[in-house]
C-alpha cells in the first residue's frame, strides 16, 4: 500500500510539475507569438483584426519598409548593436577570465576583500551608475561616441564571479604547476592551458554579456544624442515615441522588434552546446 501511495504521489507530482512548466512556457512564448503575428500584418490590420490571429501576410513588405525608412537608419542601428554586443562581450569575457583566474589561482593580501567588493558590485543596479558615468565621460570628451557605450559594457562583476567559480572547478592546480615547471610564464600558462580548459565555461559568460549589452537601453539613452550611433533598442524607442504623430511607424516598430530578437536566438542556438557545458561545470563547484 505504501508503495502504491508513493507511486501515486510521484505521478501526481510529475503531472503537476509538467502542468506548471506548460503554463509557464505559454506565458513566456505568447508575447513572441503575438510579435510574430503582428509583424506579418499590414498597418491597417493591426487594429481591425484579432491580435493573436493571422491576417494577410505582409511580412516582406514590412521588412522592406523597415529597412528603407529614413535612408536605411535601422540597418545602421542593427550594425551598431552588433558592434557594441559582439566586441563588448568578447573583450568583457576576456577581462572576466583574466580577473577570475587571478582571484582563483593567485594568493595575495586582500584577495578576499577584493572579491567581496566585486560581489558588492553585482548588487549595484546599472541605472544607478549611468549619471556618474555620464559626468565622467563628459569630462573626458567621450560622450556621444562609440566608446561611451562600449567601455562601460566590458565591465561585468558578475562575469568575474562566474570566471572565478569556473576556474576553481575546471583548472587543476597540478596542471598549472606542471606548465610552470616546463618554463611557461604566467601569461603563457593562462592562454595555453587555463584558457583552453575554460573555453566552454567562458561561452556562458559571453552569452550573459552579449544579451546584457544587446538589450541595454538606459546607458545609450544617457550617453548618445547622434542618431547614427543608436543601438536597436534606443532607435525603436525613438520611433515608438513618434507613433502618435506618424502612425505608420507603429508597424515598423513591431517589425523591428521582431528583427531585434533574431540575433539573440541565432547566438543561443549556435553556442548552446558550449553554454550547457559551462553551466554544468559551474554547478559542480
Amino acid at each position: 500500500m505504501n508503495k502504491q501511495s508513493a507511486i501515486r504521489e510521484s505521478l501526481v507530482s510529475r503531472t503537476a510539475a509538467m502542468g506548471l512548466m506548460f503554463v509557464l512556457a505559454i506565458y513566456f512564448l505568447l508575447p513572441i507569438y503575438f510579435l510574430i503575428v503582428a509583424a506579418t500584418k499590414a498597418q491597417g490590420d493591426l487594429a481591425s483584426t484579432f491580435g493573436l490571429a493571422f491576417a494577410n501576410f505582409n511580412l516582406f513588405e514590412n521588412l522592406d519598409t523597415l529597412f528603407g525608412r529614413s535612408d536605411g537608419i535601422f540597418a545602421q542601428w542593427a550594425l551598431n548593436s552588433v558592434i557594441y554586443s559582439v566586441l563588448g562581450a568578447a573583450v568583457g569575457t576576456l577581462i572576466c577570465a583574466v580577473c577570475g583566474y587571478a582571484l582563483a589561482k593567485f594568493r595575495f593580501r586582500g584577495r578576499e576583500f577584493l572579491f567581496s567588493v566585486i560581489l558588492g558590485g553585482i548588487l549595484v543596479p546599472s541605472t544607478a551608475l549611468a549619471l556618474p558615468l555620464f559626468l565622467l565621460f563628459s569630462a573626458t570628451g567621450l560622450v556621444n561616441t562609440y566608446l561611451a557605450v562600449f567601455l562601460p559594457s566590458i565591465v561585468s562583476p558578475f562575469g568575474v564571479y562566474l570566471a572565478r567559480v569556473f576556474t576553481n572547478a575546471a583548472v587543476p592546480d597540478e596542471l598549472l604547476e606542471s606548465a610552470r615547471l616546463d618554463g611557461a610564464g604566467e601569461f603563457r600558462t593562462f592562454f595555453s592551458v587555463a584558457f583552453k580548459l575554460l573555453t566552454p565555461s567562458l561561452v556562458t559568460i559571453f552569452l550573459f554579456q552579449f544579451v546584457s549589452i544587446w538589450n541595454n537601453f538606459f546607458l545609450p539613452m544617457v550617453m548618445l544624442q547622434n542618431e547614427s550611433l543608436f543601438p536597436i533598442t534606443l532607435g525603436l524607442y525613438q520611433w515608438n515615441g513618434q507613433t502618435a504623430r506618424i502612425s505608420l511607424l507603429q508597424q515598423s516598430v513591431i517589425t523591428g522588434s521582431l528583427v531585434s530578437i533574431v540575433p539573440l536566438i541565432i547566438v543561443f542556438i549556435l553556442l548552446q552546446r558550449y553554454w550547457r557545458t559551462g553551466l554544468a561545470a559551474g554547478s559542480l563547484k
